[in-house]
């Protein structure tokens, strides 16, 4: 019996400068930062969070920003688009705003009969703005009003020369239920769905298509729900059970992570729901102050020496 995930709960990517990240997903885009850190493993380098008002899980957008970081390429081995979901009938607002403040329109098209619009933000990381029936609290700003604001993901598209494998955990081990394929140029896109919301995984296989390559304006990883530490276990061991290789329990202050590179080479994590962002600042706040991990605070001063000044 597959382990069900409760659907997506972040996305991680690369940027490169971190202002140019806080001015695209904040104002752009209207999403909230909610947490100002570092890369645990990389201190030097910024960690930003965007989401809605409390960074409910399922609705956070991740980057390190890499100042001066070479460009990726979107490809085979990749979340190649994070897909948002927004109100019916908003597409018309985004296509006109967001061309303005640096992201380029890819396309406007119906797939699997859901009207969405595909953007490169600056850095060149793929976005789907998808029309859809939602019914989460969406962060506002005076710009991005409730009736057009993102209310979170709506689900991920992953690339791979062969899905199988990708198959095996989705839908064998997470417990995602396959709904439907439909071509997508010289390859196949299959659905997979978990119950509520950001709950989409689309599965994009194509013998040919071209190797990602990991740097600016790609996705780093995928991380998936679990309510707590035993449904994480649980799903580690089911992960396990399916053939992957899976780390042990890793405490990222705001939520306990699991890492395993699934068939095809995409980073899958699997992420508690808490505790949660206000663990360290109040609501009112987050996002406000550069919040260190207790092992990296003894390099505080350094830290704010050599991170770029960003203004919040």
């Amino acid at each position: 019996m597959p382990t069900q995930v409760a659907g997506l709960h972040h996305v991680t990517a690369i940027s490169g400068s971190a202002q140019g990240t806080l001015d695209f997903w904040s104002d752009a885009l209207g999403l909230r930062l909610v947490k100002r850190t570092v890369n645990f493993d990389a201190p030097e380098v910024y960690h930003l969070y965007f989401g809605d008002e409390r960074g409910s899980p399922g609705t956070v957008m991740t980057f390190f920003p890499r100042e001066g970081a070479s460009q990726g390429r979107v490809g085979a081995g990749q979340v190649s688009v994070t897909q948002f979901a927004v109100p019916p009938g908003s597409l018309g607002f985004w296509t006109g705003r967001l061309p303005a403040r640096g992201a380029v329109l890819q396309e406007e098209e119906t797939v699997f009969g859901e009207r969405r619009a595909v953007f490169a933000d600056p850095d060149g990381l793929l976005l789907a703005l998808v029309e859809a029936e939602d019914g989460r609290t969406p962060w506002t700003t005076p710009a991005v009003g409730a009736e057009v604001a993102i209310r979170g993901f709506h689900g991920v598209t992953l690339a791979l020369h062969d899905g199988a494998g990708a198959e095996r955990i989705v839908g064998g081990v997470y417990g995602y239920v396959r709904e439907e394929e439909t071509p997508a140029g010289s390859g196949t896109l299959t659905r997979y769905r978990a119950p509520g919301p950001a709950g989409i995984v689309d599965i994009h296989v194509d013998p040919g298509m071209t190797e990602g390559v990991e740097a600016a304006g790609t996705v780093h990883h995928v991380a998936f729900r679990a309510p707590d530490g035993e449904a994480q276990l649980e799903i580690r061991e089911a992960m396990i059970g399916a053939g992957q290789r899976v780390t042990e329990q890793i405490d990222r202050d705001y939520f306990t992570a699991i890492y395993s590179r699934i068939p095809g080479g995409i980073l899958f994590e699997v992420a508690t729901d808490g505790p949660g962002f206000t663990r360290d600042e109040p609501l009112e706040a987050l996002g406000q102050a550069l919040k260190l991990p207790a092992q990296h605070e003894p390099k505080r001063a350094h830290l704010e020496k050599v991170l770029p000044e960003i203004s919040v």
